[in-house]
């Protein structure tokens, strides 16, 4: 691969002839073979367009989130003994399913125009496949070809999952010991396009999806359902600004579609390394490791263990 010169990398990503559409939708070898050739060119491209935006362009970071949410995770992390106070945030819908306010309503805004500017940068980005490329479909993690490579988001996002996602969902879910990686992307549901999903699972231990709508932009429709395993019963959840819904992955979800207006949200996932999940109950995953089968259940970690970082690197998989 040639090296790239980094005062060049931005106008050299803007000149590349992206993938089409339907290339893209039917993820032809080309798609990902054009993503995999560009990506230090890609890379060094959005650490350029920050360069030259430094004046106009927000640094994302944890003001970003719900005040209270902060405290009781910083707390917390000096002292795992206080996690509690990070569980009573969260409202069990059903079991494996948990709301609570993610984004600080008063910094959304700052939030999207971001988002915004991202949008018109005019640096190729791969929107998550089967997603019909509209504005705010963008992979966000590293292992994803075109993902928003951004330095600044990036210190962000692994902010987000490492120090606030993960041990949340090791408190809530028990995920220990499946959450060494991680993925993510935005996606946004239109009334013409992406305006539903039927039912289905996640290949994750956990997923959080965060809405991201402004307080004034209103939407009808695409509400969330869930199916609980115990009751048979679905129960259904409604996406407000800045409200993040946490679930296992093995729980059925679809949302309906949406009828106006639309809505964007953030969507990521913590799993084990090989993308391995958990099988069987909630508090009780079985795993193999070099051979040895090891039980790892929700009673038998602590409050310490929690609140700690993986000590695997991340890998390179990507699951779609």
């Amino acid at each position: 691969m040639k090296t790239i010169e980094h005062k060049n990398a931005l106008a050299e990503a803007r000149a590349l002839e992206v993938p089409s559409r339907e290339l893209s939708l039917r993820r032809d070898p080309s798609v990902s073979q054009f993503w995999n050739e560009n990506r230090k060119l890609l890379e060094a491209a959005w650490a350029e367009w920050e360069i030259e935006n430094k004046d106009d362009l927000l640094v994302p970071d944890e003001t970003m989130l719900d005040p209270r949410l902060r405290k009781a995770i910083k707390d917390a992390w000096e002292n795992p003994e206080k996690e509690s106070a990070v569980a009573d945030l969260w409202d069990e819908v059903i079991p494996g399913v948990y709301v609570a306010q993610f984004f600080d309503v008063d910094r959304l805004a700052d939030f999207r125009n971001y988002l915004e500017a991202v949008a018109n940068s005019r640096v190729p980005k791969r929107a998550p496949y089967g997603i019909q490329l509209n504005r705010y479909g963008m992979m966000l993690d590293p292992r994803s070809e075109g993902h928003l490579a951004a330095p600044n988001f990036q210190a962000f996002y692994n902010d987000m999952m490492d120090r606030f996602m993960r041990p949340i969902a090791r408190l809530l879910l028990g995920t220990y010991g499946y959450d060494n990686q991680t993925f993510g992307f935005s996606i946004q549901y239109n009334p013409d396009k992406d305006k539903d999903l039927h039912a289905h699972t996640d290949a994750s231990a956990a997923t959080l999806n965060i809405n991201i709508n402004l307080p004034d932009e209103k939407f009808t429709g695409s509400e969330v359902d869930f199916y609980d395993k115990a009751s048979g019963k679905t129960v259904q959840a409604i996406f407000e600004p800045g409200k993040a819904i946490i679930h296992r992955g093995d729980v059925a979800h679809a949302t309906h579609p949406i009828t106006s207006g639309q809505r964007s949200n953030l969507v990521v996932w913590l799993y084990g390394d090989r993308m391995q999940i958990p099988r069987g109950s909630s508090s009780s995953y079985g795993g193999a490791t070099n051979g040895v089968t090891t039980v790892v259940t929700a009673e038998n970690i602590n409050a310490r263990q929690r609140w700690s970082l993986p000590d695997g690197s991340k890998d390179t998989i990507a699951p779609f």
